[in-house]
């Protein structure tokens, strides 16, 4: 299977538990998740060799976090570890009418404050056939935006696939830059991008009638990129959605059907089982339908699950691509 690097900030997820409010909560449950981090995880189950690039506190926590990592199958060797403490996020799991909610506290993490000369691209890409980025990522720092346009450089230098999710928290851009400022760059050297109309018009300034336009713009803007991607949610409540995915290769269209997600048990890293499934169908199948589908139904199989990572087997994810979907007892 093709060897990944995924590169962007693993946090502490701490959550209230059960469906509790954080007003009402006195314990929360720990685990650990970044959206590139859930990528490499999800890959690593699927038989692929993943690696995750980033930077932790020397420290009982650091380590506990790159342990968690390597406890999903997840190559920590890139790991690097200095700086002043591990970013932080708590969450508060919605049900019905009531939506869920995050707060992040990830302002001067050790990811944040890397040195870039830190990072060694030649070797953390030696054999890698994958790269694999976020736009949260560049929101952090100007360091991280620098690391992250590194590790793409040294991808095209080599000949490597480069995909990224360009969905971005606009409130993390607190160092005088914003996603117009940096994004494009980033862009000029990938090859996949996930994302939707608006995003495209808010970054790259791209005026669009639909999607496929601004796909079509996007990609006149910027030749590297061979395809664009995108999912559609709707939020009938928080435990119960639909979704679905478009992917625009430079001639066609391509749409799956909505899967039915009721009840949803944690919706946080439901994107990014959907870009774990659609690199896994893009290297597995060579069949962009059919990776457009496994994407799909990965993310659809995350919502039942726990926490930020996907865990399951490839025949799991399969047998929901072809519409196995009732839930029944395996026996």
């Amino acid at each position: 299977m093709a060897q990944i690097v995924t590169l962007g900030e693993v946090l502490m997820r701490l959550s209230t538990p059960g469906f509790s409010r954080f007003e009402q909560a006195r314990s929360m449950n720990v685990t650990y998740a970044g959206g590139e981090a859930n990528v490499a995880s999800a890959l690593s189950y699927w038989g692929h060799h993943t690696a995750h690039v980033t930077r932790f506190p020397d420290s009982p926590i650091g380590r506990a976090a790159a342990q968690y990592m390597h406890f999903h199958g997840v190559d920590i060797s890139h790991i690097l570890y200095g700086g002043p403490r591990m970013a932080v996020y708590f969450l508060e799991t919605g049900a019905a009418l009531r939506g869920s909610q995050i707060v992040y506290d990830r302002a001067g993490s050790s990811f944040a404050t890397s040195n870039p000369a830190e990072y060694n691209w030649d070797e953390i890409l030696k054999d890698a056939t994958w790269f694999h980025w976020a736009g949260i990522t560049p929101a952090l720092s100007q360091e991280a935006a620098d690391v992250c346009l590194q590790g793409i450089q040294a991808a095209r230098r080599k000949g490597i696939t480069v995909s990224g999710d360009i969905f971005y928290r606009s409130n993390l851009w607190k160092y005088g830059k914003g996603p117009a400022d940096i994004l494009p760059a980033l862009t000029a050297g990938t090859d996949i991008v996930i994302a939707n109309q608006e995003n495209i018009r808010d970054i790259y300034g791209i005026e669009s009638t639909g999607f496929q336009d601004a796909c079509q713009k996007l990609q006149a803007a910027f030749p590297q990129v061979s395809r664009v991607v995108d999912t559609k949610r709707t939020s009938l409540s928080a435990s119960h959605n639909l979704l679905r995915a478009y992917l625009w290769n430079g001639s066609a269209m391509l749409e799956t059907e909505d899967i039915e997600i009721n009840p949803i048990v944690d919706r946080v890293g439901g994107g990014d089982a959907f870009i774990a499934g659609l690199i896994h169908g893009l290297i597995r199948f060579g069949d962009e339908q059919k990776a457009l589908e496994f994407g799909v139904a990965a993310s659809a199989l995350k919502h039942t699950i726990e926490g930020d990572a996907l865990i399951s087997t490839e025949a799991e994810v399969e047998a929901i691509r072809q519409g196995e979907t009732s839930g029944r007892i395996k026996r």
